[in-house]
């Protein structure tokens, strides 16, 4: 009788858990908190619209979003912990231009940025800003290049280091006037910035955000943007397009979310979706214009498309440039 009851209670148990298995498989996604690796340091402008959408993206799920910012190595860290994360929809990765320009310079980059991940949507675009110290002599582009045929190479343009939107936009610059101009990479922005200020660097591309008051305050002058057309916030300045200049509205950092290859595409098409409406709120339409940044949006098939061109397009520069891997 023991041995009945005992067999019994076994199989009961056996069922419950069977029963509960199938239950919370049949839980809508999500069913637990989200992670999302950021690949940028907290403060920043890519943060900060990644922690605005997973705030909203997280009422709509009925689900908390942490966001989990892993920096290092120009983004590698953040972008490898996310390929190897667990592709169930739980662990999603909100990246930028480097997780293109990491797998093309680097030789051990440890993932792909295509195979490795399912697009979800393109979310923003950053436009740059061809900036000179205010005392510099030059004032347009077309002066900035004649200065550096004439000067062969002792023109210096400024970034946040080998391998960013700021030193590869440079190099597309150099590529079509085909002369000399000499890159010096800073630890960031900001110290590239104090330099071309003081004169002590002749130009950068400087991301728009963050620009206004040093324009205003005329501690530099603007020449270009590489914006399609121009900008609200400076419609007096030219287009590097109008310049005679060709794919600068293209070579925008950018940033997106993604997850890791083998998510379901069910997953991906929902939070997709959601991802959208988050865009179109009024709130986080104010946020990104106080970055300067413009939100795309899109499907996770305009994503990949978009991704596969934007390696072809880095590719080139690279190769015409003759940057080095590491």
């Amino acid at each position: 009788m023991n041995r009945g009851c005992s067999l019994l209670r076994l199989a009961l148990l056996s069922l419950s858990l069977a029963l509960t298995a199938v239950m919370a498989a049949a839980q809508p996604y999500p069913r637990k908190p989200v992670r999302i690796i950021v690949t940028f340091a907290a403060g920043g402008p890519t943060d900060g619209i990644a922690r605005v959408l997973a705030q909203d993206m997280s009422v709509m799920l009925g689900q908390t979003i942490v966001v989990e910012n892993r920096t290092g190595a120009n983004g590698q860290i953040g972008t490898v912990a996310a390929a190897r994360a667990t592709a169930d929809g739980y662990t999603l990765l909100y990246n930028s231009l480097n997780h293109t320009i990491n797998a093309l310079l680097m030789k051990a980059p440890g993932y792909d940025p295509i195979k490795d991940f399912e697009p979800i949507t393109l979310v923003q675009t950053s436009p740059s800003v061809l900036i000179v110290g205010a005392a510099q002599p030059w004032q347009s582009v077309q002066d900035l290049v004649q200065a550096a045929k004439a000067k062969n190479s002792a023109i210096t343009f400024g970034s946040a280091g080998v391998g960013g939107s700021a030193h590869l936009t440079a190099e597309l610059l150099r590529s079509q006037v085909a002369t000399g101009m000499t890159h010096v990479p800073f630890r960031g922005n900001a110290p590239a910035l104090v330099d071309v200020i003081s004169g002590q660097v002749s130009f950068m591309f400087h991301p728009m955000s963050g620009l206004n008051d040093f324009i205003a305050g005329k501690r530099v002058r603007a020449l270009g943007i590489t914006t399609a057309q121009r900008h609200r916030l400076f419609p007096d300045l030219p287009t590097m397009k109008e310049l005679g200049f060709s794919g600068f509205e293209e070579s925008h950092p950018w940033s997106g979310m993604l997850a890791p290859a083998g998510t379901p595409r069910a997953i991906i098409n929902q939070l997709s979706a959601v991802l959208l409406k988050s865009m179109a709120n009024g709130g986080i339409k104010k946020r990104a214009e106080v970055y300067g940044t413009t939100l795309i949006g899109g499907s996770p098939e305009d994503f990949r498309r978009f991704l596969v061109n934007d390696a072809a397009r880095w590719r080139r520069v690279i190769s015409n440039a003759g940057i080095k891997t590491e």
